[in-house]
């Protein structure tokens, strides 16, 4: 079956704390096999309908949608809430990130690592501190609607911040990143249960970020939304209702 989004897109900055910085994991081909097989198989009960999944074009091998992606890719598409930016979809339970251009055609699929700390929100006051002052339950990846552009520079680059207020920006897995955390190993891992590790910041894949994200950000930049692991989904994007009813609409008929 040939999977592409198009018929989606038819229906519808001083360095603050907790950046974590630079290079990353270049992932192997067997690693990467075996961790995509057992991300689809974790989402299966959360799996979005057939058609969402199938207008969403995966990587290669696949890293599947779970149906709350697939509902606010739609939302996106068909609203164009991107503003004719290319925008991320970041999927915090399934620890991946959907890439789409800013006509909503989907470039890319790609697991990535989070905050430590499961929720929602940021701690008031988060981005004023130093990494030693961020207790664990500080640690989260805040879900939301942001504009991410690239600004002030760490380690000597410009670098894309989601969030700068609280310190968050998505970016490689820091070269100067703990051997004991592990996190190559963690982003190759056959599940997503392993990929909270950071302060709060997204890191994604070295190649990945060169190639297909930072060119298309790195100008105007560019909308991430975090879908949430704690809060409804709804709490998060209010204007899904919307969509849902319209949804329902174009069902009925």
């Amino acid at each position: 079956m040939k999977l592409a989004l198009r018929v989606l897109v038819a229906l519808a900055l001083t360095v603050p704390a907790m950046a974590d910085a630079q290079p990353a994991a270049k992932a192997g081909s067997s690693a990467k096999t075996k961790s995509a097989k057992a991300r689809s198989s974790a989402s299966a009960g959360r799996a979005a309908p057939a058609k969402l999944v199938a207008d969403i074009k995966p990587a290669d091998p696949p890293i599947l949608p779970s149906a709350e992606v697939a509902r606010v890719a739609r939302w996106v598409a068909s609203s164009h809430d991107n503003q004719a930016l290319p925008y991320a979809i970041i999927d915090k339970t399934g620890a991946a990130l959907f890439l789409f251009d800013a006509k909503g055609e989907q470039l890319a699929a790609e697991p990535v690592l989070i905050g430590i700390a499961p929720g929602d929100d940021a701690t008031p006051g988060v981005g004023n501190k130093s990494l030693a002052e961020i207790g664990p339950a500080e640690k989260t990846t805040p879900a939301g609607r942001f504009l991410a552009k690239f600004g002030l520079p760490l380690g000597g680059e410009r670098i894309l911040w989601v969030d700068y207020a609280t310190s968050v920006a998505l970016h490689p897995i820091p070269a100067d990143a703990a051997k004991k955390e592990r996190r190559r190993d963690r982003m190759l891992s056959p599940t997503p249960d392993d990929n909270r590790i950071t302060f709060g910041c997204i890191n994604v894949p070295r190649a990945f970020y060169a190639k297909l994200l930072r060119p298309r950000f790195q100008k105007k930049g560019g909308y991430v939304y975090i879908l949430p692991d704690t809060k409804p989904i709804e709490d998060v994007f209010p204007r899904l209702r919307v969509q849902a009813l319209v949804d329902g609409d174009e069902s009925d008929q």
